[in-house]
């Protein structure tokens, strides 16, 4: 008799969730309107019930699958030697210690490191999640949040004032390196796009800096400053990609270079 009404309930809930959502919703990572929202799902969405937690979800709510992939952050610390996320650690919704954990890290789980933000990595992890979402009467058809979703996001999360848009370098045509433009005062932070190359060579002295952006046409237009980025060795795995970097940027001490002190990076 229980198999029956359990089986009855379920199939109930997979109907309903076949329906399409009438307004934006927001997929919680438990069923409470206090905890982290994982994302929002937009108006006509068709959720797929979560089978194997619809029987433990309170009333008034219903848990959906959430495919992913998904944009997260983990300590610098959770990062191992082979670039890894170190089983069980907590992936944040954002780079700051009560942004709140939406996953953490399983061994079946793959992640790409898509940015460096001073002691927080940004991860894209590919995992299926939980979430839940109100149903029915009760007051879960939310309109758009501020909360910050744990959905994809190309722009890198800035650690200052929001950047201008990038107008240090202009477009060249091919094979010519880009003309220089107006960079604004001292000490302002924006965003600027190129290559990351190594400078180090076994034939040349070291260079104050190991790394450069050079610009469309194999041009350096910067050397960079990575000492506010507390975890560099991950810098490898960005070599010869286009990336990303804000920060400020100012005169080498001859006056020769541009030098940008990098505080966030990621892949573009």
């Amino acid at each position: 008799m229980k198999t029956k009404i359990l089986a009855a309930f379920l199939a109930s809930a997979a109907a309903l969730a076949a329906a399409p959502l009438t307004a934006t919703t927001a997929a919680h990572t438990r069923p409470d309107d206090a905890s982290p929202v994982i994302t929002i799902l937009k108006a006509g969405t068709e959720p797929t019930a979560a089978a194997e937690a619809v029987a433990t979800t309170p009333a008034g709510w219903l848990a959906v699958e959430l495919p992913g992939p998904f944009e997260g952050y983990v300590l610098n610390k959770d990062i191992l030697k082979n670039l890894d996320v170190r089983l069980g650690a907590p992936v944040q919704l954002a780079p700051k210690t009560d942004a709140g954990v939406f996953a953490t890290f399983e061994a079946a789980d793959k992640s790409e490191i898509t940015g460096l933000h001073g002691k927080w990595t940004q991860i894209r992890l590919d995992k299926k999640l939980t979430g839940y979402i109100r149903i029915g009467n009760a007051p879960g058809y939310l309109p758009p949040v501020a909360t910050k979703p744990a959905v994809a996001a190309p722009a890198p999360v800035p650690l200052s004032p929001a950047p201008v848009a990038a107008t240090g370098y202009g477009v060249a045509p091919a094979g010519q390196p880009a003309p220089v433009v107006n960079l604004g005062g001292p000490g302002l932070a924006r965003l600027f796009a190129g290559k990351l190359v190594s400078t180090r060579s076994p034939f040349h002295p070291r260079r104050p800096f190991d790394w450069a952006l050079d610009d469309d046409a194999g041009k350096r237009f910067a050397f960079l400053d990575l000492s506010r980025l507390l975890l560099t060795e991950q810098i490898e795995s960005y070599v010869d990609h286009t990336v990303v970097v804000f920060g400020a940027a100012k005169q080498s001490p001859d006056g020769k270079d541009l030098v940008i002190e990098v505080e966030s990076l990621q892949l573009k």
